[in-house]
């Protein structure tokens, strides 16, 4: 009975037992080393905790983080740089319970993300992106960009390059890019990346800095603008049409021909008082002089010289039809004779 009774004590014992908290440890930018022990849960008390490095001895925690009020890590620093490539030992302890671990930090080092990134247009028209890492001797980069918001590309960049290239951009574009570094193979390697540093974009926005949020709000005074501007297009358009109008009532009309009055004092047509560009007025023809036989000369028909001889005055009436045709003829006349014996005589 006493020795089942022991079993049973022993056995509810294993079982009841706290579990040991999982330390996490890494090197944070070979400055200190961050360790965690919350990966399970908030643990129930706060305890002590203890490190160091390789032989060395033992030292208390002098910054801890708390979560809650309950101390769940530690930010342990280094007393030398070359301790990270020793292992590193850690001890927790809550009244007599003690729990003790061996970390291998050597490729357990996050470095700090890349500063001060920029970008410039270089003169060869390709896109150039630079940054600045406190350790860029043994320091290998990854490249992240996206174009328009879409898919993030990556693109490694060698160790100690601080630069990244983008051929071609359009300016229609946005190009956002982002950089996070580590430690190469050439100074141990490391598993773990830095945090990726602030993005920076070029392209469509015309701008350089992505930290600050977009004011994407419209501003009252859009709507305002637009109508404004809807109104004012349709005023000029109703202008345009209106001056076009009235420049087409203001060209002036065919002019009419001038009349020459001197022409009609030098004359013996009477001088009209108006004159229509109808031509329905009575009109006077030109006087032309015709050679004539001596016989035609005495003649006083003046029927037939009226119709065969261009000697008429203003006294005949032309109507338009030409059908109605005055023979009458003034004392006027004058004709040039032309004698078959002897010299041109002019009567008058």
């Amino acid at each position: 009975m006493p020795t089942r009774l022991l079993l049973l004590l022993c056995l509810t014992g294993h079982v009841f037992a706290k579990k040991p908290p999982d330390v996490d440890c890494y090197v944070v930018h070979l400055e200190y080393v961050h360790c965690t022990w919350n990966k399970q849960g908030t643990p129930e008390v706060n305890y002590t905790f203890h490190g160091r490095f390789g032989s060395n001895a033992w030292r208390e925690c002098t910054t801890y983080l708390s979560e809650n009020g309950t101390i769940t890590g530690c930010n342990h620093l280094y007393q030398n740089i070359q301790d990270r490539f020793g292992p590193f030992d850690t001890r927790l302890q809550h009244g007599s319970d003690k729990f003790e671990m061996q970390h291998e930090l050597k490729q357990k080092v996050k470095l700090y993300p890349p500063t001060n990134l920029t970008v410039k247009l270089g003169s060869d028209s390709n896109l150039w992106f630079y940054w600045n890492q406190s350790y860029s001797g043994c320091v290998e980069s990854e490249v992240r960009y996206r174009i328009n918001n879409k898919t993030w590309n990556s693109d490694p960049v060698s160790t100690g390059i601080k630069y990244y290239c983008i051929n071609l951009p359009s300016d229609s574009s946005l190009y956002e890019v982002q950089v996070r570094s580590k430690y190469g193979r050439d100074c141990g390697g490391s598993q773990m990346w830095s945090e990726w540093s602030q993005p920076v974009a070029w392209g469509a926005n015309n701008s350089t800095d992505k930290s600050k949020p977009k004011d994407t709000s419209i501003s009252a005074w859009t709507p305002v603008m637009y109508v404004l501007g809807a109104l004012t297009l349709i005023l000029m358009v109703m202008m345009l049409l209106h001056y076009e109008r009235v420049r087409i009532r203001l060209m002036p009309v065919v002019l009419t021909p001038k009349l020459d009055t001197e022409w009609f004092s030098r004359s013996d047509c009477p001088k009209p008082e108006n004159f229509y560009p109808d031509y329905i007025e009575r009109v006077c023809p030109v006087r032309d002089y015709a050679l004539v036989s001596q016989s035609s000369s005495d003649s006083s028909n003046c029927s037939t010289s009226s119709v065969t001889t261009d000697q008429t005055d203003c006294s005949i009436s032309m109507p338009l039809d030409g059908s109605d045709l005055s023979t009458s003829c003034s004392s006027s006349t004058s004709t040039v004779s032309v004698s078959s014996e002897g010299p041109e005589k002019v009567s008058v």
